[in-house]
């Protein structure tokens, strides 16, 4: 008698897209740091900091965490952790593409986007298959690109005085073999929009076989039309979402990576098997079935941002126009100085861009902590913080070649 032909990928209770992880687990490059958000903020504190101590609106955080529905979540799953329980990625990736519109096998679970932002331009650059990124930008995709041996190059904001968005054309006459071209849409760190004729017209021209990467971490905090269509045309396109931001999931990590199928199973060659925390899946997917959420936190982030912005503007300093939960603030005089002093007083703001040294990133905090930030930034600029140096982080990120990419 025959036995019959076992799946071991059907048994296993996996899509043949995860299982693709585990079998592919041994790249040389699984194994690479992964620059996240934290880390670029830790890398420029002037010193380590007490995260229970003093104001800390430097890493683009949201301080509401996760909705309520999604904290009992995390509490009713936590007795069941001694379980893989792997059917709730494929439950959470489905109950995404449904609500979207899309085909389950487009969407793919992460820890967070920062591993498929990493995952993505390792992927598609290297020798003569530069990276084509805004500057000033999120940095991380540089750290991959470094890292798969590709020239990045750099292109100035489109009037970084006024809308300061992503100068597309710029962009897309960069190189004609670029490998990845990122595009952060709201733009971090300067929280501005890019505008949907600008993404058209890159997804139109970009050269060939170039990935378009559209990290949409921040397009819930704003009226931006989403991107999430191109790959429903089946374009070269990889859109990013995260849990992070507007969901308040920064320290529970869940994030997603959306491309045609073909476009996720390479970018998933370098992440391994990774079996995806069950309080972080079952959060997720509480937090997209709350209707209201997105509009009600939109509208708190937005309410203190624009709130703040307006006192800063009249006390004549300069912002860009964000719609994002961080903007770019014009301090007139060397970031570094500033970002000292106002550590000095336990407020804990963003980093310094080379390409915009007098200008230092601010997260939208709470109400309160905006106006603790007020006082303190007020009293800093009254005095003289020249000679004002901050100590680097004692951590790894600090002696990292590469750390000055922060």
């Amino acid at each position: 008698m025959t036995s019959p032909v076992v799946d071991p990928i059907a048994c296993s209770g996996l899509s043949r897209r995860s299982f693709f992880r585990f079998a592919a687990g041994a790249s040389a490059l699984a194994s690479m740091p992964i620059l996240t958000e934290a880390h670029l903020a830790m890398a420029q504190r002037p010193h380590f900091a007490d995260p229970n101590i003093g104001i800390h609106i430097d890493a683009n955080e949201n301080p509401l965490g996760p909705c309520d529905a999604a904290r009992t979540a995390i509490i009713d799953i936590v007795p069941r952790g001694g379980r893989y329980l792997m059917d709730m990625e494929m439950d959470l990736t489905s109950t995404f593409a449904k609500m979207e519109g899309l085909d389950p096998e487009s969407v793919m679970a992460f820890a967070g986007s920062s591993e498929p932002l990493h995952y993505t331009v390792l992927t598609f650059t290297g020798a003569g298959k530069p990276l084509v990124v805004a500057d000033p930008g999120y940095e991380a995709p540089m750290w991959a690109a470094k890292i798969a041996g590709a020239e990045v190059i750099k292109v100035p904001l489109a009037d970084p005085k006024g809308a300061a968005s992503h100068d597309i054309k710029a962009m897309i006459a960069a190189s004609t073999t670029p490998g990845v071209i990122y595009i952060c849409n709201p733009n971090n760190p300067t929280g501005t929009c890019t505008a949907r004729s600008d993404i058209e017209y890159a997804v139109a021209n970009a050269p060939k076989g170039t990935i378009l990467l559209i990290d949409e971490a921040y397009i819930h905090l704003c009226d931006a039309p989403r991107s999430i269509d191109f790959v429903k045309q089946g374009k070269d396109v990889i859109v990013l979402r995260t849990f992070s931001k507007l969901y308040g999931m920064a320290g529970i990590r869940m994030g997603f990576a959306i491309g045609r199928p073909d476009l996720l199973k390479q970018i998933s060659v370098h992440g391994g098997f990774n079996a995806l925390p069950i309080t972080a899946l079952a959060a997720a997917k509480t937090s997209l079935l709350q209707t209201d959420l997105v509009a009600s936190r939109k509208k708190i982030i937005g309410d203190t941002r624009m709130d703040t912005i307006s006192w800063l503007k009249s006390e004549g300093h300069a912002t860009t126009p964000s719609e994002s939960n961080c903007f770019m603030l014009e301090t007139g005089r060397p970031g570094k100085e500033v970002l000292a002093a106002m550590a000095a007083k336990e407020i804990y703001i963003g980093r310094i861009w080379p390409a915009w040294p007098t200008q230092v990133r601010i997260t939208v905090g709470t109400h309160d902590e905006m106006l603790a930030f007020r006082k303190a930034f007020k009293e800093v600029m009254a005095t003289n913080t020249a000679g004002l140096v901050p100590a680097p982080f004692p951590g790894r990120l600090a002696e990292h070649p590469f750390s000055h990419l922060s």
